[in-house]
């Protein structure tokens, strides 16, 4: 950057706070140890080398030449996907008026996609850097490019806007793949050639194999051994150790895109063949609890799942997650509400004994005078394959359906294998606690859900007694 002081002279008071502005950001990027992204080597290691002793790109992590629709880096946790996506991105704000940033979420896409530590905000440089206005969901960079913040959550929200390009990140945990991706890719429809940067960790799903055999796809794969220099020393030790070797470990780590396991609980096939996009009326839903343990990282299942007017289940929600105590039990309850929920059934075996206390005690901060909470313990004596073994019938049968995808739910059905580890994972207890529930509350009654034209009047016409009965206790908890 070089300005004449004819041109200082000329220079606006708003000009000059920002040009003092980007002049203190270009020292700060400098002392940081920020520099180009590319490097002119054929083969580099991303290791600093003369006339590149900053982090920059793994040839691997180079955007590829020659014509394609979609670049596709189907890598492992930590391989440096975000930081590729980013840098793609601003190089493509330099060329192209509009762009689209998708994530799994809206909190997503913010928080990692533009303010994560590898985001856009951190990797443009100085003279480049993109005003983030959060309200308007838009990036705006000096020369006027602008970038739009969108969530595959909401795939209607796709419909109408158009762009030049768009990054999509992790792909295979988009709740609504394909009705996400297919808004957005009717919206590539600017310029000569829209192009797609897509960063994903791998799943065996069916939008993911097909971009693999797309001739117009180029794939780049990665391991996170690859980019072990750049991470904290406490992730091998805290999550390689765990994972290496195992089924998991393939997919999150290796980046290996694996197909239905030999005795594991549930087919993927079976998910994918049953998976629908809205859950129907629902006689009965509960939220299924499956507290964390004593050991370090466990996480706190919660799983909500309903049952449907045709006798089927339906797994509606996954919100599992590394939580306090405290947290937890307030997230359990956020959930009964939010989805209208009867119960919160929740394991209290395996020395977990803050269940009862925390539980009580937060049901009563949201709900002082409202009664005793909706709790249901179980104690699990059975041993967890067998307790999961009718639930994984059911799925075979057709009789259990995701709500959208559920990938981390999914990958725990698809990868545990009950004869190799007695301990199944948190969400899919959660999820086995749910279902096991509904099951013997419904499978087991004496009365038999018959057509809506002939079911009992409650309340009001062709609405089931149990319908009924759910909506005047939602009533009921929000008059509370």
């Amino acid at each position: 950057m070089s300005l004449t002081r004819a041109q200082l002279q000329r220079m606006s008071p708003q000009e000059l706070i920002r040009l003092e502005a980007v002049l203190e950001q270009v020292v700060q990027d400098k002392e940081a140890g920020k520099g180009p992204w590319l490097c002119d080597l054929p083969a580099c290691d991303g290791r600093p080398h003369k006339g590149r002793m900053n982090a920059h790109a793994r040839s691997s992590q180079r955007p590829p030449d020659g014509e394609w629709d979609v670049w596709m880096a189907l890598a492992g946790r930590g391989w440096g996907k975000t930081r590729v996506g980013a840098q793609w991105s601003i190089e493509q704000a330099r060329k192209h008026p509009r762009g689209a940033l998708i994530g799994p979420t809206a909190a997503d896409t913010r928080d990692i996609l533009v303010q994560g530590e590898s985001g856009i905000l951190a990797c443009a440089p100085a003279t480049f850097r993109p005003v983030y206005e959060p309200s308007k969901r838009r990036l705006t960079y000096p020369n006027g490019a602008v970038q739009t913040c969108y969530s595959a959550d909401e795939p209607d929200r796709l419909r109408g806007p158009q762009h030049h390009y768009g990054w999509f990140d992790e792909l295979a945990a988009w709740r609504y793949l394909q009705a996400a991706w297919d808004m957005a890719q009717l919206g590539m429809r600017l310029g000569d050639h829209p192009q797609i940067c897509v960063t994903t960790t791998p799943r065996p799903l069916p939008l993911i194999k097909t971009l693999l055999k797309d001739p117009m796809t180029v794939t780049v794969r990665g391991s996170t051994y690859d980019n072990l220099d750049n991470l904290a020393p406490t992730f091998r030790r805290a999550v390689i150790a765990k994972y290496e070797g195992t089924t998991l470990g393939r997919q999150e780590l290796d980046a290996e895109v694996l197909e239905d396991l030999p005795g594991a609980l549930v087919r993927r096939a079976d998910i994918d063949k049953a998976r629908v996009s809205v859950a129907p009326e629902l006689i009965d839903v509960v939220v299924g609890m499956d507290p964390a343990g004593t050991g370090a990282g466990d996480e706190t299942g919660l799983v909500v799942v309903g049952r449907g007017l045709d006798g089927r289940n339906y797994v509606l929600h996954d919100a599992s997650e590394r939580l306090s105590p405290d947290k937890a039990a307030n997230r359990a309850w956020a959930l009964l509400d939010t989805f209208s929920a009867s119960l919160v059934v929740v394991e209290d075996n395996g020395g977990k004994d803050w269940i009862e206390s925390v539980m009580r005690m937060a049901w009563k901060e949201r709900n002082p005078g409202g009664g005793p909470p909706p709790l249901r313990r179980v104690n699990a004596s059975q041993g967890k394959r067998l307790r999961a073994q009718p639930i994984a019938m059911r799925y075979e049968q057709g009789r259990v359906s995701h709500v959208g995808a559920l990938p981390e739910l999914e990958d725990q059905l698809t990868t545990w294998i009950p004869e190799e580890d007695p301990n199944s994972p948190d969400r899919l207890d959660a999820m086995v606690h749910g279902i096991a529930h509904l099951m013997k509350r419904h499978d087991r009654a004496e009365s038999v859900l018959v057509s809506p034209h002939t079911v009992k009047r409650t309340g009001s016409p062709g609405i089931h007694p149990a319908i009924a009965a759910r909506r005047a206790a939602q009533q009921r908890r929000t008059a509370s």
